[in-house]
């Protein structure tokens, strides 16, 4: 398999990773029994550097932030698949530089998260090492 392949892979399980992101990441699930804490977290307001804040705003732009930049890496995923041969092999160290970032995601997610962040964070991990490796070295 290609590099160019690989990174185009990646760049798929990025964007399902930023859309289920995105879209659950403030869902509730009453199972959980988690509602005490989050009206908390709606519902106390405090100052932060001039801005009437509460912890949820601060969980949600956290949250869309980190969904911004997964759909970062998804387009520099892309754009790293339509180089040329040696111009992938000049960024290189860019392209381990994304790969190591999603190392250290799927860490964080194995501490942190469950299953389907770890399986998705994991899968563009070896997309991405495999892809770093496949790609031209300069010569």
């Amino acid at each position: 398999m290609s590099a160019r392949i690989l990174y185009r892979i990646s760049a798929v399980l990025l964007l399902l990773i930023a859309a289920g992101h995105t879209f659950g990441f403030r869902q509730n699930n009453p199972d959980w029994g988690a509602e005490a804490v989050l009206a908390s977290m709606r519902s106390v307001h405090f100052d932060a550097q001039g801005f009437t804040r509460t912890y949820w705003d601060f969980f949600s732009a956290f949250g869309l932030i980190f969904s911004v930049f997964l759909l970062f890496a998804a387009v520099l995923a892309l754009l790293l698949a339509a180089l040329p041969a040696e111009t992938l092999a000049r960024v290189r160290g860019n392209a381990w530089a994304l790969a190591i970032c999603f190392v250290a995601v799927t860490a964080l997610s194995w501490r942190f998260a469950f299953a389907t962040p770890i399986v998705f964070s994991a899968l563009v991990s070896v997309c991405l090492i495999a892809a770093a490796w496949l790609s031209p070295k300069t010569s």
